[in-house]
């Protein structure tokens, strides 16, 4: 067999491979999407039925979330997008703020801060509750958008990424600022924040899909209907007394579109910010 044919082969064979995981990623989503359409009672009836049937399918189910008690799913989606919003910008922001930091410069005691994110990296989150519940009751931040949002302002994952990347860029860039007078805080914002526009896009998608799809924290710091996110209101959906799955797979399909709509638009810096880490010359 010929070099030319093994690679052709090979490609073939990586695009087969790509095509089925594709397919079993795609699928679940396809399900969703057409259930979407019917009745609680048709899915019972027929169960995972794929076929498409104009008869059995309607917008009910999305007329409900908008209309009447469903109204209540539009508070969740707004809730979702301000936390979402206002936790990746300041997240994004202050973390830069300190792996540019750690990444940038040498002072005493950098190692020992930066062991300090690592180890707090692999702490679970189950074991951080307790102390942080207690923290924000005293703070009186308990059922406010307050509480959700800034136990974690600051992300350790976000603080190793960006030193991560900074190590990779070239220094000559802040002592040509520090030539023409720019101060340290003018350096950051207006030399080395552009050139870490790809660890932000990247970080940027991370954080924000952590965030809204963040269940644990704020479902013990939020308290009213009003108030939850879509993650606590959609499983409120789910009782003893009954479930309701129009509401849910409506709900669950308009819930996963910021998401797509946010890498589809920024995939290009995520893709170059996970791959890339300095400055080619």
């Amino acid at each position: 067999m010929s070099a030319k044919l093994r690679r052709k082969l090979l490609t073939v064979a990586m695009i087969a491979f790509f095509l089925i995981v594709c397919f079993i990623v795609l699928f679940p989503l396809y399900y969703m999407f057409m259930a979407s359409f019917k009745s609680s009672k048709e899915l019972f009836r027929n169960g995972m039925d794929f076929r498409i049937i104009p008869s059995l399918m309607s917008l009910d189910n999305y007329k409900l979330l908008f209309t009447g008690k469903g109204s209540i799913y539009l508070y969740w989606y707004g809730n979702s997008l301000g936390i979402t919003a206002l936790h990746t910008a300041f997240s994004l922001f202050l973390s830069s703020l300190v792996g540019y930091g750690l990444g940038a410069y040498n002072f005493k005691g950098k190692n020992i801060i930066f062991m300090l994110v690592l180890f707090v990296m692999m702490v679970p989150l189950e074991i951080l509750m307790l102390p942080l519940y207690k923290l924000i009751v005293k703070m009186g931040i308990i059922n406010t958008y307050y509480g959700v949002i800034l136990p974690f302002v600051v992300s350790p994952m976000a603080i190793f990424f960006f030193r991560q990347y900074v190590t990779g860029l070239s220094k000559d860039f802040m002592d040509a600022g520090r030539i023409d007078g720019c101060s340290e805080f003018g350096i950051f914002f207006r030399i080395m924040s552009p050139l870490m526009k790809p660890a932000y896009g990247a970080m940027g998608i991370l954080l924000a899909m952590q965030s809204w799809n963040s269940f644990i924290w704020p479902l013990i710091v939020l308290r009213t209907n009003k108030m939850f996110t879509i993650p606590i209101g959609l499983a409120s959906l789910m009782s003893p007394y009954g479930n309701n799955y129009d509401m849910l797979i409506a709900g669950a399909v308009l819930a996963i579109i910021p998401v797509i709509v946010l890498f589809l638009l920024n995939q290009k810096a995520f893709i170059s910010g996970l791959s890339t880490g300095g400055v080619k010359g």
